[in-house]
């Protein structure tokens, strides 16, 4: 089967937050189970009908937690499904296994959730060092963590064509400032500048720390099922008019930052193409964000820009509100909470939906109602990427 057969044939159909933020006292089981329980409700479905139960990957369990596993979940929420699984890597290969059980038929509802007391329990993602000694030789180089495998990216990129922070702080501002009209974001109302930016510590160079998302507790889920299916339900369907998924099995020093065959470049054009549409129909992007330059990234290898123009492109004036191209308008991984790819893709079904309150495009002045949004997932250092263009059913 071609991509192009799958075109508008699979529907995200219920959306599940929780509390977000510093929750302590909750365990990350707890947030999975309450996200599955409102995106069922938000479905209006009943939790029977879930054959499938994807969660969206493996953390260890910190501060006394309980290992989280989907038998867990799955037990805790009282259902059967048919299929139980759980990635322990950063690989970004869910939305295949969606797709795949849906066209299929062999399921009639998909839920994917994510759910972490990453803040309160205070969650490293620092794994070059154990009780202060080197878990490997990358220690010895100050290859220290996920952090410092981005910044040689960055570094790289700066090197190559003249990016930097004077660029990422618009990227910061600009979502930072979406942010501060959404209520449920971390950072609602705390308002960000230039000289703040400027006046942050460094964490890991090119990074400051307001380059990099901090952790979150909460959890979000979404439901996935048919076209077919989807019309009969409670929420205004929004479908999956073009997907991509791509890896880059590279480690994070041999990767290029201007490879025309990047994890997210062949993702996005798989995307465009089964959609049958260019950047040019792309009304909004919601772009995985765990630091700024990963944003700068995505757009430049989906072909938003030209490397030379990312100065002129990427401004808080077209990113954030009342621009003409908006992105990540929940405040995404930065500034609103950190649920891996499932803080974007949520954002772009509420958009679709026309949920978002003041944040809405369309309502929001100087925006348009938008058509298509895109959506981006990005795994590990950018080796691994999935890539979303979504549309509301009429």
């Amino acid at each position: 089967m071609a991509l192009s057969e799958l075109r508008n044939k699979i529907a995200i159909v219920g959306v599940g937050y929780t509390e977000q933020g510093k929750v302590p006292g909750r365990t990350a089981v707890s947030f999975h189970c309450e996200a599955i329980r409102n995106a069922v409700r938000d479905a209006g479905i009943d939790k029977n009908d879930i054959g499938a139960l994807l969660l969206y990957r493996h953390f260890d369990a910190i501060g006394g937690d309980y290992d989280v596993t989907a038998f867990t979940v799955a037990e805790q929420l009282g259902i059967r499904p048919q299929v139980l699984s759980q990635e322990t890597y950063c690989t970004r290969s869910w939305l295949y296994h969606v797709a795949g059980m849906l066209a299929s038929g062999l399921c009639r509802y998909v839920v994917l959730s994510y759910g972490d007391n990453g803040r309160s329990a205070r969650r490293s993602f620092v794994k070059e060092l154990n009780k202060g000694a080197a878990t490997d030789e990358l220690a010895a180089y100050g290859d220290l963590s996920t952090m410092a495998k981005y910044a040689m990216l960055a570094r790289r990129a700066q090197e190559t064509y003249g990016t930097g922070p004077d660029i990422w702080k618009e990227i910061a501002i600009a979502q930072r400032r979406w942010a501060n009209i959404n209520p449920k974001a971390a950072m609602y109302r705390k308002v960000l500048d230039d000289e703040t930016y400027y006046n942050t510590a460094y964490v890991t160079e090119p990074f400051r720390l307001l380059d990099a998302t901090p952790n979150s507790d909460g959890g979000r889920a979404l439901i996935f099922t048919t076209a077919e299916l989807a019309k009969g339900l409670e929420q205004p369907p929004v479908l999956i008019r073009g997907f991509g998924s791509s890896n880059q099995p590279l480690s994070p020093y041999r990767l290029d930052a201007l490879d025309s065959e990047s994890a997210a470049a062949q993702a996005g054009r798989q995307a465009f193409d089964m959609a049958g549409v260019s950047k040019d129909d792309i009304d909004a992007c919601e772009l995985y964000d765990c630091f700024t330059y990963t944003v700068e990234a995505t757009l430049r290898d989906y072909g938003f820009f030209r490397p030379e123009e990312v100065k002129e492109f990427l401004s808080r004036e077209r990113l954030g509100p009342g621009g003409e191209f908006p992105v990540n308008t929940s405040g995404g991984m930065l500034s609103e909470a950190y649920f891996m790819g499932l803080t974007p893709v949520s954002e772009g079904v509420m958009q679709l939906r026309g949920q978002c309150g003041e944040r809405q495009l369309g309502s929001y002045p100087g925006t348009k109602t938008p058509e298509l949004i895109m959506c981006g997932d990005n795994g590990a250092v950018l080796q691994s990427h999935v890539s979303l263009i979504l549309e509301r059913m009429d």
